[in-house]
C-alpha cells in the first residue's frame, strides 16, 4: 500500500468520530426522530442557527491566515503555492459566509476569530511535511466532513441558500485542498521519519480538533456544525 493511502487509512478511522457525533446531532433533531434531541435552548429561533456559520467565519479566516503566515517560510515552490491557493480560497469563503450572515441579518462590524489550541499547534508547525499533513491533508479533510454534515442540516432547517453556497463553491475548493495536499505528501514524505511525521501530525491536529469540537458542541446543543 502506498503510503498516502495508508495516511488516508490512518486519518479516516480518527475522523470517523468527529464526523459521526455530527451525523447522530443531525438524526437526533430530524422531525420524528425517536431519540430527544439535542438541547437546542441556546440555539437561534431562526432557520438557520446564526452562531453555527459564525463559526464557519472564524474557521475560514484563520485557515486563510495560516496557509499565508507560512508562505514566505516555505522553499517548495509547489507547496508555497498551494498555501497560497489555499488563503486566496479560504478568504473567499469568508466572504461568502460573511454575506450570507449579512443577509440573515447580523452584524459583523468589529468581528474578530478567537485564537484557539488548534491553531496555535499549526502556527508552531515549521516543516513542509508537517505543514501539509496538517493544513491541506488534516483540516480539508475535516471541512469537507463535517461541512456535509452542515449542509444536511441546513436543508433539514429549510435553509436551501446556505446548502447552495457551501455545495456550488465551498466544498470544491476543500476537496481540491485535499486532494492537493495527498499529491504533495506522497511527494515529500519518501524517508520513514518523514512518513512518520506526517502521520504524528495528522494524529494531533485531529486530536485536538475532537477535543475543540466536542467543547463546542456542548456550548452550542449540537455536534453539527461547519469547518474550514
Amino acid at each position: 500500500m502506498a503510503f498516502v493511502d495508508e495516511l488516508a487509512a490512518f486519518q479516516a478511522e480518527r475522523l470517523a468520530p468527529i464526523l459521526g457525533a455530527g451525523r447522530t446531532a443531525l438524526a437526533s433533531a430530524a422531525p420524528g426522530a425517536a431519540t430527544p434531541p439535542l438541547d437546542t435552548s441556546r440555539l437561534d429561533t431562526s432557520p438557520l442557527d446564526t452562531s453555527l456559520l459564525r463559526i464557519a467565519l472564524a474557521n475560514e479566516i484563520q485557515v486563510s491566515e495560516l496557509a499565508a503566515a507560512w508562505m514566505p517560510t516555505t522553499r517548495e515552490l509547489d507547496v508555497k503555492l498551494a498555501f497560497a491557493r489555499q488563503a486566496g480560497d479560504e478568504a473567499g469563503h469568508f466572504e461568502l459566509v460573511a454575506d450570507r450572515l449579512g443577509a440573515l441579518g447580523q452584524d459583523l462590524a468589529g468581528f474578530a476569530a478567537p485564537d484557539n489550541p488548534l491553531f496555535q499547534y499549526l502556527r508552531s508547525l515549521t516543516s513542509t511535511v508537517e505543514r501539509v499533513a496538517a493544513g491541506l491533508v488534516t483540516l480539508e479533510a475535516i471541512a469537507y466532513g463535517v461541512n456535509e454534515n452542515f449542509i444536511a442540516l441546513c436543508e433539514q432547517r429549510g435553509d436551501s441558500e446556505t446548502a447552495r453556497i457551501y455545495r456550488a463553491y465551498i466544498q470544491p475548493d476543500e476537496q481540491r485542498h485535499h486532494q492537493l495536499g495527498q499529491q504533495l505528501i506522497a511527494k515529500y514524505a519518501v524517508s520513514p521519519d518523514q512518513q512518520e511525521l506526517a502521520r504524528a501530525t495528522v494524529a494531533r491536529v485531529l486530536e485536538i480538533a475532537s477535543a475543540a469540537r466536542a467543547s463546542a458542541a456542548a456550548r452550542l446543543g449540537t455536534a453539527c456544525f461547519p469547518g474550514c
